[in-house]
């Protein structure tokens, strides 16, 4: 056996080292480690390939920062409970997002209090719930490289299939910035599972940002997210024909792609009336 269980977490046995990051050269790592953010998943099954773990939690980075320029910045060992618990600022109307996407992760408040933001960004699960919340507010990533130096991506996408990413091996995530713009749209939200504890099948977000532009994601139900863009808010026709037409539903025990396309229209239909009377635009 690679490892066994003991209340509720797998002993990785195979793991001989460990290592506290203090900074950015201790993130360079040797064969066999792996960088360790909350350990929720890393600790969830067998890992039988990991032979060293580099704790990132001890790189001492801010959960939450507020740039200059405006907008929010979120450090990549942010915990879930943390962002949830984010204060409401004047003017950001999307506030009410943030707890809503982490009620998106099938996990009890015991792993809200351990899991990392970037942790579950990184980990591109297509119902990873923190990556629904940076489709939905147009948030990009910063990444760091082994050879020193960084760039960004939208975090829409960062992601190439079911736990899949475009990420190079020893590259990190430090942060993700959401815009000022996105924090004070108008916004809706709408999930599905198919068991009251299930999984998310499908995860909806919709807003209207301050010009009246719109934007539309689609995220849980397709592989990748799916991110649409109107100049206005669309017709109820517009949007379920852009709906039907997102790329990547696919079938798994939680649902088949046919039941999340249709629930998919018809929750997006939702959102897309909700803002409607938020934003006195008619129908």
């Amino acid at each position: 056996m690679a490892s066994r269980w003991e209340g509720g977490r797998v002993d990785l046995n195979t793991v001989s080292s460990y290592r506290a990051a203090r900074s950015r050269e201790d993130l360079r790592l040797a064969p066999g480690e792996r960088i360790l953010g909350g350990g929720t998943w890393l600790y969830s099954e067998p890992q039988v390939t990991t032979t060293g773990l580099v704790d990132l939690t001890s790189m001492g980075w801010p959960a939450i920062e507020y740039p200059d320029g405006g907008g929010l910045r979120i450090g990549a060992t942010c915990t879930i409970a943390e962002l949830s618990k984010l204060p409401e600022r004047e003017g950001w109307r999307a506030h009410p997002l943030f707890f809503q996407a982490a009620t998106a992760l099938l996990a009890s408040f015991k792993i809200w209090n351990v899991a990392t933001v970037g942790g579950n960004v990184c980990q591109s699960f297509s119902a990873g719930s923190m990556t629904s919340l940076c489709a939905a507010l147009d948030a990009t990533a910063l990444i760091w490289t082994p050879d020193g130096t960084d760039y960004t991506v939208p975090v829409a996408d960062l992601m190439t299939g079911n736990s899949t990413n475009n990420l190079a091996d020893g590259e990190v995530l430090r942060w993700i910035d959401i815009p000022e713009h996105a924090l004070r749209a108008h916004t809706g939200f709408r999930k599905i599972a198919l068991a009251e504890l299930g999984r998310s099948g499908a995860v909806l977000t919709g807003r209207v940002d301050e010009d009246g532009s719109a934007v539309f994601s689609i995220t849980a139900a397709t592989l990748t997210p799916n991110v649409l863009r109107y100049p206005i808010l669309p017709s109820a026709a517009r949007l379920q024909a852009d709906s039907d037409a997102a790329v990547g539903y696919y079938d798994d025990p939680l649902g088949t792609a046919d039941w999340r396309r249709g629930v998919s229209g018809v929750l997006l239909e939702e959102i897309r009336s909700e803002l409607a009377v938020a934003e006195e635009v008619p129908r």
